[in-house]
């Protein structure tokens, strides 16, 4: 039996006796309690346990342009915390990061065995113009490795600027669906959801969010990092 589980059942017992103490009638009930823990030995002690989050991503994960503690990684965490969850938030954002970048560390990512990874990977493939082909192979790697890892992951998704032409668009949209499927993963579209369209939320470099924008970000993914705590690795 466990310090803290002999501790509670300890409290419990005086209690009683001093139950029965105040009132003869209830004599028996507490002696019936007394002696379920004396044969059980302990109290149940179900703590909430930790999860820890890891924001795997760019700028958009690591707070570019904005005071650290508004970063989404932060603001997230407080969310979770709110909202009943006993969660730490890594930020494991880098800005200019493409996901070949990110395959370099992921192995570290890995080592610490975090409950869930965010992988938010892409956006500045399809800015440089990348290959799609070789982004996609590089996040099938990625995604592979976590999954071997016994890591879940929420996957957010990318999509490449019209600038690039219906062409480019057309091989390097589609590469975020297909990895979600076939490694069956959880696909949230894009981390800027409800963001990206709205010039009151983003900072005025065009493209990363500001503390309201972060916001509205937090808001949107926290239902979805929900289901994917609680889902069965598959």
């Amino acid at each position: 039996m466990s310090d803290m589980n002999l501790t509670v059942s300890k409290r419990l017992s005086r209690r009683l006796i001093g139950w029965t103490k105040s009132r003869p009638a209830r004599r028996s009930l507490a002696v019936g309690a007394l002696a379920i823990l004396s044969l059980t030995g302990a109290v149940a002690y179900n703590p909430i346990p930790q999860r820890t989050i890891v924001a795997f991503g760019d700028s958009y994960f690591s707070g570019y342009g904005l005071d650290p503690t508004d970063s989404f990684p932060v603001q997230f965490e407080k969310a979770l915390r709110s909202h009943g969850h006993k969660a730490r938030v890594i930020n494991e954002g880098v800005p200019g990061e493409t996901i070949a970048d990110g395959l370099v560390r992921l192995d570290k990512t890995l080592a610490s065995k975090p409950d869930l990874i965010i992988l938010e990977l892409g956006a500045n493939d399809a800015e440089r113009g990348l290959d799609p082909a070789v982004s996609k192979a590089n996040l099938d790697i990625m995604l592979n490795r976590i999954r071997a890892a016994h890591v879940r992951v929420l996957l957010c998704g990318a999509v490449a600027p019209a600038s690039l032409g219906e062409e480019y668009q057309a091989s390097f949209d589609p590469i975020y669906p297909a990895m979600a499927a076939k490694h069956r993963v959880p696909l949230y579209p894009s981390i800027l959801e409800g963001v990206a369209q709205d010039a009151s939320l983003i900072q005025g470099d065009g493209e990363h969010p500001n503390q309201k924008g972060v916001e509205v970000m937090v808001d949107r993914i926290l239902p979805v990092v929900e289901q994917a705590l609680h889902q069965r690795q598959r």
